[in-house]
């Protein structure tokens, strides 16, 4: 007897910052289902009062399911675990749409769904996040690192709220675009929502992206297998998509650094397509924003860390960059390694 293949649900996840306006392109996208067919909706509130349910329309063919309180993104897993098997179990959906909070971090609730156990369950589709084209001007909305977060996990972009963007909008956009190209695969303008199924129908990506310790610690134990789990700075990751490499580090916030000295090696590094960072420096805090046509910085507010990405499509010698940036510490300790090693203690 020939074994048939268990089905894979196509999963789609809708993400987005706070009011972004997930639920409008949720409603057009639901309003798409073939007649035949179940679709299910899992949508999770920061709140323990459901509201986006009520807003889903109810009728035959739909499972809506809310998760209150906390963020599935990042909580403990067990919840969302459970609340997505009873979905999958007893709706037999076609398809499923998952929209976490705007306060969530889409790319840890891919990391999960993605692992082993659900594979034999779900199929994901490329991870969408709704960006606010009237918003685009507003710093306290675009220079929040959640929203940065967001961005760089997104496969697609859809960009709402198109009817009430200006020329200076428009153009803001059009930065936007230029910052996450190495991250977005689409994008997609749509007024009220109005965004084809066929539009996100696509496969997301393979993860690729690596945690480690600092270079200079990894070169200290040797660890080339079995690196410890990451939950605390300082670390290094890299990150590959449509054939760029992104690098970054990310330290302690009290870790304090030369500014000079951070703007002559930034200066000095060579084939490279972005480099962005923020740091605690004697000067106060300061960002750094180059693209090959225009190297700028400034002083920035008080960031939750100092960290650094650097955007290549060559190799790079990185643990070589690693020490030299190490090296821009005001604070340096003569044990080097046992600074790092004992960083976060």
């Amino acid at each position: 007897m020939k074994l048939i293949a268990p089905k894979t649900v196509p999963t789609h996840i809708i993400s987005g910052f706070l009011g972004a306006g997930k639920t409008t392109l949720l409603q057009h996208l639901l309003s798409q289902k073939p007649e035949h067919e179940v679709w299910a909706v899992l949508m999770n509130e920061f709140g323990q009062i459901g509201v986006d349910q009520q807003l889903i329309t109810h009728q035959q063919g739909y499972a809506v399911k809310e998760l209150l309180g906390g963020c599935l993104c990042c909580s403990s897993q067990l919840p969302m675990q459970i609340a997505l098997s009873r979905l999958l179990s007893e709706s037999k959906p076609d398809r499923l749409f998952i929209e976490p909070t705007g306060l969530g971090h889409p790319a840890q609730l891919l990391e999960q769904l993605t692992e082993p156990h659900w594979q034999s369950s779900l199929d994901m589709r490329a991870l969408v996040i709704v960006v606010d084209g009237s918003r685009l001007h507003d710093r306290n909305w675009v220079k929040q690192n959640l929203y940065s977060d967001q961005l760089k996990a997104a496969q697609i972009v859809v960009l709402s709220h198109t009817d009430c963007m200006t020329a200076a909008h428009h153009q803001a956009y059009g930065d936007l675009k230029q910052e996450y190209e190495t991250y977005v695969q689409f994008w997609i303008e749509a007024e009220h929502g109005q965004v084809q199924i066929q539009q996100i129908d696509i496969a997301q990506q393979p993860l690729q992206r690596q945690i480690q310790p600092l270079l200079k610690l990894q070169q200290v134990q040797g660890a080339t297998e079995q690196l410890p789990e990451i939950k605390q700075l300082p670390y290094h990751y890299v990150e590959t998509a449509q054939g760029y490499t992104v690098a970054g580090w990310k330290f302690p916030k009290r870790w304090q650094f030369n500014f000079y000295d951070l703007l002559d090696l930034l200066c000095a590094q060579q084939d490279w397509v972005r480099i962005k960072g923020i740091f605690n420096t004697e000067q106060g805090w300061k960002s750094f924003n180059f693209n090959p046509q225009q190297f700028n910085y400034k002083s920035a507010e008080e960031s939750v860390d100092n960290r650094i990405e650097v955007i290549c499509q060559s190799t790079r010698d990185w643990l070589a960059f690693e020490t030299q940036l190490l090296q821009c510490r005001i604070d340096p300790i003569d044990d080097q390694h046992n600074q790092i090693a004992h960083a976060s203690q």
